[in-house]
């Protein structure tokens, strides 16, 4: 019998799961927000709201209900670990032009001490699921052309790379479809 990944030395990552974020997630989910302010990665959209301003407007968001123009129905989930909030995944339900240039189906973000674990992978794999279950045949992820950490994760799900896009800001973006057929 072939010896397991932890048995071999290597050290197995506790199970993610997403799920939406509750009211006791506030003090962790800042956390986070601060943490990956950082590498200028906006975790929550939270903008000026109270947490409890938040938690309404992500659910609305996902029902479609009081869209800001431009905006489509949007899912937000927390990759957790045990309790332990370690990233999470944002699931546009459909495209936009602008989604279809630079965002795509799902954003995601690990916090910086989580990384290099498997959980963007595993976040990624299970928000390709909520987005095939929303009807979509072909996911489109985006990432900045100099992230391979995020290149590696997409390719790992799937993903592959229809272009690379130049953006205002002397950037580039790479844009991969994923099939969810």
């Amino acid at each position: 019998m072939p010896a397991s990944r932890a048995e071999k030395g290597r050290i197995c990552p506790p199970p993610l799961s997403l799920r939406a974020p509750e009211p006791g997630d506030e003090e962790a989910a800042l956390q986070a927000q601060d943490e990956l302010a950082a590498d200028g990665f906006d975790f929550l959209l939270l903008g000026d709201r109270t947490w409890a301003q938040w938690l309404d407007k992500v659910a609305r968001d996902r029902a479609g209900v009081d869209l800001a123009p431009g905006r489509v129905p949007a899912t937000m989930l927390f990759g957790v670990v045990g309790e332990e909030i370690v990233g999470r995944a944002h699931i546009r339900h459909e495209l936009t032009p602008a989604l279809l240039e630079e965002g795509g189906h799902i954003g995601y973000g690990v916090r910086p001490d989580y990384r290099r674990r498997g959980y963007a992978t595993a976040m990624l794999r299970q928000g390709l699921q909520v987005v095939r279950g929303l009807g979509v045949d072909r996911a489109l992820v985006t990432c900045d052309d100099d992230n391979p950490a995020s290149i590696a994760t997409i390719e790992r799900c799937g993903g592959v790379l229809e272009d690379t896009r130049p953006r205002d800001d002397g950037a580039s973006t790479r844009r991969y479809w994923i099939d969810l057929s």
